[in-house]
């Protein structure tokens, strides 16, 4: 595989900014000469006191929280779930640098070497290309266009967002594509093609939504029936009417419950903001981002889960719910209000029924009910449905609204409408926001507090009950690997001293070294962790490294690399005194070492004299007794 230049990479690493790559994702502020921002890992932004500091002359990051640290590289492959080269090439991108590849690799062998995932890439880009010229171009995709405009969509969205149509002729994709030539092998594993049918399409005859990850690549495609045209598809001998929607499958590009769609269009303004809207689906978006809403994205054929909640937390404070009104959309909008709630994000929901009552709409047909952001823009406008988009409630007054009208009201047991809100209570990360909901449940319920926290309190117990039986099973099956792992990791144990101390200054400062290896040698160093940190180093200088990142990527073992970043963005190993601190370090090590070897060899002296043996071992060691006096002398300066 091609390899990026070490050139390339040292030059990205040179012209980094910590602070202003950092601060796209985290909020940072200065103080005392420092940046500090909550953490995205632990906190999810929300911590009141901020414990994530980045230091920029290191371009190191540490959380005292949660003792999570790395390098800025270290920190978008977190946060973007790249690999190392897409993160330089990221970063690279954004820093006007130009990729160099290994230039001992011939150009024959730079293509050759292309991963499986660009050649996904590439074809997407290609495939969305050809399904937008049919869309827009072609006799066939007139029907999809005509209705895509009929739900009040704009041209100017549809080429933003690449909007397409795949012909419905179930030859077409796999000739074209061969005749790009593209192998059999691969449209295999693109996932464009069915799974028991290996030229049948996976796409035909219907609207096509280019899926796109946090870089802007087409990594998958949504595809949606056209209404009242589309006829029974025939696959094989089987006969089916078509689904409403298709999507594609997970690949080696996607993963579904890690992404979201719009999530590219939508990043700035998210970051902007801290506010992200979540709708349900791909048109909803679409008339979101119409209006102006451009930190709006959906989830894709799934309900929204931790992972998209955990990525998205780095981003943004708080979640803004736009999900149908129908029965479909309340069991959505409360799997949505606990997973934020679990990920330690503030949550709201548009009550769009609300939201038109309180407006004064003209020429609205009271028995049209709507149900999403869609058909709001389609009979209402622009203009109504921004105005809707203020009617917003927060998620508890959202769920006992609805515990209210379907157990209260409807059922007469109140009992019910506060059990319906245990998960929420149980979501709760803070005992004094439990608490505080309980009394609220209970004010709001007019039932007593005592009662309600006594039957959650039961309700706890035969959740945690139930679950521990579920789950015995599972624990049983990892406890005799968890136990051979254990015993086959021996996890260094930072013990602060001046070996671990100094080799923390070089690894702060690897410039200085080309000077440290040439005044000391490993088999000096004693502690473990101070070895390992003298291997990277080493390693780095071999092959001619002197990025921060591939010094800690050389580092095995977790907490010592947090120990290595939580130093060097203390600012204690930095700065002109930097080779005093090393020079120091050196000679108390050397001075340790002398020291120590005296003690050997007055011991050996004293077990001879108490033999009674004269011997030339004796003047061998006064000898070497009196070079290393000398040599303590000397680095003591006396």
């Amino acid at each position: 595989m091609a390899l990026i230049s070490k050139s390339t990479i040292a030059e990205v690493n040179r012209r980094l900014d910590a602070v202003s790559v950092i601060n796209d994702y985290v909020r940072l502020e200065q103080k005392s000469g420092r940046w500090w921002g909550r953490c995205p890992f632990h906190g999810g932004g929300q911590e009141k006191t901020p414990s994530f500091k980045v230091d920029p002359d290191t371009k190191m990051y540490y959380c005292f929280g949660c003792n999570k640290g790395g390098s800025v590289i270290s920190f978008i492959m977190e946060m973007e779930k790249l690999s190392y080269p897409e993160a330089i090439k990221n970063l690279a991108s954004k820093t006007g640098i130009e990729i160099q590849y290994d230039d001992t690799i011939s150009g024959e062998e730079i293509a050759k070497s292309n991963s499986i995932k660009d050649e996904l890439y590439e074809l997407y880009r290609r495939v969305a290309k050809t399904f937008l010229y049919f869309l827009n171009e072609n006799q066939e995709g007139q029907n999809a266009l005509r209705y895509i405009r009929d739900r009040g969509i704009s041209p100017e969205i549809i080429g933003i967002f690449k909007l397409g149509y795949a012909p419905a002729r179930r030859d077409f994709l796999h000739k074209f594509l061969k005749e790009k030539g593209y192998s059999d092998e691969f449209l295999e594993k693109s996932g464009l093609f069915s799974a028991n049918y290996k030229t049948i399409p996976l796409f035909s005859g219907r609207i096509i939504f280019p899926i796109s990850d946090r870089q802007g690549r087409i990594v998958a495609f949504g595809g949606r029936a056209i209404p009242d045209i589309f006829q029974n598809e025939t696959i094989g001998e089987k006969q089916k009417e078509p689904p409403k929607y298709i999507n594609s499958p997970e690949t080696e590009v996607y993963k579904k419950g890690q992404t979201l769609f719009a999530i590219d269009q939508a990043k700035p303004e998210m970051r902007k903001t801290k506010t992200v809207y979540l709708a349900e689906g791909y048109i909803d978006v679409l008339a979101l981002h119409q209006v102006g809403i451009t930190n709006s994205v959906a989830p894709l054929g799934t309900a929204f889960t931790d992972e998209q909640a955990a990525w998205l937390r780095a981003w943004v404070e708080r979640v803004i719910l736009i999900f149908d009104t129908d029965e479909a959309g309340r069991k959505a909008a409360f799997k949505a209000i606990m997973t934020c709630r679990k990920n330690g994000i503030s949550c709201f929901v548009v009550n769009l029924d609300e939201g038109l009552r309180q407006i004064d709409v003209k020429n609205a047909d009271s028995n049209e009910k709507v149900k999403d952001p869609a058909d709001i823009l389609l009979k209402f406008g622009s203009d109504v449905l921004k105005k809707v988009l203020k009617s917003t409630i927060n998620d508890f007054e959202y769920l006992i609204s609805h515990a209210k009208v379907q157990y209260a009201a409807e059922e007469g047991n109140v009992n019910k409408a506060a059990e319906f809100l245990f998960p929420f209570l149980e979501s709760l990360n803070s005992e004094v926001d439990r608490d505080d909901t309980i009394s609220r449940i209970a004010d709001i319920l007019k039932i007593d507090k005592a009662a309600v926290r006594k039957d959650y309190s039961g309700w706890k117990t035969r959740t945690d009950r139930s679950f521990s039986r579920n789950s015995y099973e599972r624990r049983q099956s990892f406890k005799e690997q968890e136990i051979k792992e254990d015993s086959q990791i021996s996890k260094i144990q930072i013990r602060r001293n001046d070996e671990l101390g100094l080799l923390t200054i070089v690894a702060v400062n690897m410039e200085l070294y080309t000077d440290f290896r040439t005044a000391l040698e490993i088999k000096e160093i004693d502690d473990r962790a101070a070895k390992e940190i003298f291997i990277a180093l080493e390693e780095c200088f071999v092959h001619d490294e002197n990025g921060i990142d591939s010094l800690l990527s050389r580092i095995k073992d977790e907490n010592l690399r947090n120990y290595v970043t939580e130093k060097g963005t203390s600012g204690e190993y930095k700065g002109s005194f930097a080779r005093q601190l090393m020079e120091d370090g050196i000679k108390r090590i050397r001075i340790k070492r002398f020291t120590k070897r005296l003690l050997d060899i007055n011991s050996e002296m004293r077990e001879i004299e108490r033999s009674n043996e004269k011997t030339e071992l004796i003047d061998e060691l006064l000898e070497e007794k009196q070079i290393i006096d000398h040599k303590i002398r000397e680095l003591n300066g006396r």
